[in-house]
Order: structure tokens, then sequence, then C-alpha cells
């Protein structure tokens, strides 16, 4: 009975996603997606300095901004102002990775040191130009998530208090079929950023073993993110089951380094966790080019493997220099947003 409720659960998710993107409306997906291979470029627009508040025109409608003087990194002295700024600035690299994906909210109202919540739910009232992606979760309820389309559906998720950027990892035309399969690195208390670049490492060259092409980004956290592009077409379940195989695998080979114990009282000390659990239904890691809400307004940024290599540390990717690094080397994930860079991911289940 179980594996039925959950078939007729996906079942319904997919006729959900199937109506919208028949359906006429405006705010329609599909119907933005044809032009989604272009990103206007902001052409050096500035978001005003010492006003409350700011109304601006850009491309997917006008957005108003609020509370920009407001202080979201004491540390720094950075504002909210300063924080849109920043997503206006990364908008043509970053809007590629975040369309047609819904976004969890994570909202500082207040900063970086204020209380947050966690917000699914699109709010209302909204713009008519916010897209929403419809849902249905094993609960029955269906929640109408954000969709991060153009400039000016992130600027309004961003005034909203988002620091960081959360999307799924399948397209909201089929929500059960993601596209992306990933490993998130985090030290073990004991365990040393170092030990998380040699895990990377290590990672990478498994993957590479069986010809998976693999890209790394730095959380902006702690730790680094292994994302593999796959061809749609295995569940999410079974996406997550390779992960977890695979993660498994790797702490067999290197137990003095690694660890896939899920349950944080379980962890031995000094590992690094290969944490496979990450790619389940309904989880969400933060983004490429997402600003992390710590002290250094950090940056969960593309690196190559040259640099890993080397050795780098988190905080040298931050708002204050993400933007140049971008307009000098361009962005190093665009290679997985082309089809034939995907893997098939079937030939391993």
């Amino acid at each position: 009975m179980k594996s039925k409720a959950k078939t007729k659960s996906a079942s319904k998710r997919k006729a959900l996603a199937t109506r919208r993107k028949a359906a006429p409306a405006p705010l329609s997906l599909s119907s933005r997606s044809a032009k989604s291979d272009v990103i206007p470029q902001p052409g050096g627009l500035e978001i005003p300095r010492n006003v409350e508040t700011a109304a601006l025109n850009v491309d997917g409608g006008p957005v108003h901004l609020s509370n920009l003087n407001k202080i979201y990194f004491p540390e720094l002295g950075l504002t909210k102002r300063d924080l849109l700024q920043y997503y206006l600035d990364v908008s043509p690299w970053l809007l590629l990775h975040l369309q047609n994906r819904a976004m969890v909210m994570k909202r500082y109202p207040n900063g970086i040191n204020g209380e947050f919540f966690f917000m699914k739910r699109a709010p209302s009232p909204r713009p008519d130009s916010i897209p929403t992606c419809s849902i249905e979760h094993g609960s029955g309820n269906v929640i109408d998530f954000p969709v991060i389309q153009h400039l000016s559906s992130l600027l309004w998720v961003v005034n909203l208090g988002c620091i960081d950027l959360n999307p799924w990892y399948a397209r909201c035309d089929d929500v059960d079929r993601p596209d992306y399969l990933h490993f998130d690195l985090d030290p073990v208390v004991g365990a040393s950023f170092k030990g998380v670049l040699e895990t990377a490492l290590i990672v990478r060259e498994a993957l590479d073993s069986i010809k998976i092409k693999n890209y790394a980004k730095t959380t902006g956290s702690r730790g680094i993110h292994v994302y593999v592009a796959i061809k749609r077409g295995p569940t999410q379940k079974q996406v997550w089951s390779f992960a977890k195989a695979f993660a498994k695998e790797l702490e067999a080979r290197h137990p003095k380094i690694i660890t896939a114990e899920y349950r944080v009282a379980k962890r031995p000390r000094g590992r690094v966790l290969v944490d496979y659990n990450q790619n389940a239904w309904n989880r969400t890691l933060a983004s490429v080019y997402s600003v992390r809400p710590k002290p250094a307004a950090t940056v969960s940024t593309p690196v190559t493997w040259e640099e890993v290599e080397r050795g780098l540390r988190i905080e040298d990717f931050t708002v204050k220099n993400v933007p140049a690094r971008l307009g000098k080397i361009g962005d190093l994930w665009k290679p997985l947003l082309e089809e034939k860079n995907r893997v098939d991911l079937k030939t391993f289940l």
C-alpha cells in the first residue's frame, strides 16, 4: 500500500506539472523557458545609495526594493542594498542556474545576526510577474513555490530577506526527476578544511574512474559541493540510491578520512562526511553564486580542480571579489547547463 501511495502522489505531482505547462496563464514557466538560454545584461545598473526604498524597471517587470540601508553583515558594514547589488551584478551568470526550479526561501529579515525562518509558499500579495511552481507533497498539500525566472523575480526574492538561494534539483515540469546528482562534503568535528579538499579529490578520482564528469564549488560555509549533471530519467529516489551506494563505497575504501554515516551521533571524529542524503526529494543546497549568511559574506563559488589541488579557503570568495572573478574567467559551471555534458545515470542503476 505504501508504494502505491507513493506512486499515486508522484503521478499527481506530474499531473500538476503538466497542467502548469499547458496553462495559458501569464506566469506559465513554459512560456519563458524558450528564452532562458540568453540572459539580458544589467548594463551596469546600480541600485541607488542612501535611500530606504527604490523602484527599478528590469527584465521581467518592475520591482520595489525596501529597507536598503539595513545592515545585513555587521562586521563588514554591508547593507541589504549591497546584497541586492551583488545579485544584480552576477545575475547574467546566476539566472541560468535557477530558472524553471522551485525556490525554498530562507529569510533573514534583519541580517545574518537576526532570526531566520524557512518559507516555501510564495507570499501574497506578490507582483504578477513572479512565476510559481505548484508541487504536491506527501501530505497532499500543494505548495506554490516562487521561481526565479528573470532579474525581477531574483531581486524580489532577495528583497524578502533571502541571503542564499536554495533551488530544487529537479525542474518544475517534472519535480520527481532531477537533472543533478551531488555530494555535500562537510567536515565532522575534529576534521580540517584540508581534509575536505583531500576528500573532494578522492570523490573526483572515483567519479572520473567510471567516466562521470564532475564539477566542484565551495559551499561558502564549511565544505565543498561536487556536482554531476545528469540526463533526466531516473527518479529522485534512484539518484539518492546511487549516491548512497557511491558514498558508502568511498567510506569503505577510505575509512580514515571519509564517513558516510548520516546519524550525527554515530559519525567518527576527524572524518569528512560525504553527504548523499541531500539527494533526497524536497532537499536543497545553496545554489552556485549564493551568498552565505556568514560574517565574511562568503559566496558558494565554482572552482577548478587545479584550484582544489593547490589549496584554497572558503574566505577566498566573497561578495567583494566574485563579480570580478566572473567578469575575468566567466562561469566555470556553464558546462553543467549543456545537454551534451549530461551523464546517463541509468547505465549505473
